[in-house]
């Protein structure tokens, strides 16, 4: 099954959603502490931190920063 098929049922079915990435996270993403110098982690570290989620990761740098972390 090709990708664009086969992606969007796969996130639907096991409950999630896709966050896209706003104002919000770019501005906290531009808050942090240097902990860890991949933009896109930091980006995630940011969206984790303004909604209130939980990251999934097994990467040391975000203990750091003090979000909830599984894994």
């Amino acid at each position: 099954m090709p990708y664009d098929q086969l992606f969007p049922g796969a996130v639907q079915a096991n409950g999630f959603c896709v966050l896209a990435p706003d104002f919000r996270h770019y501005c906290e993403l531009l808050n942090l502490p240097r902990h860890h110098e991949d933009p896109f982690d930091r980006l995630l570290v940011g969206q984790a931190k303004t909604e209130g989620l939980t990251l999934v990761s097994c990467d040391p740098h975000f203990r750091a920063y003090g979000i909830p972390l599984l894994w």
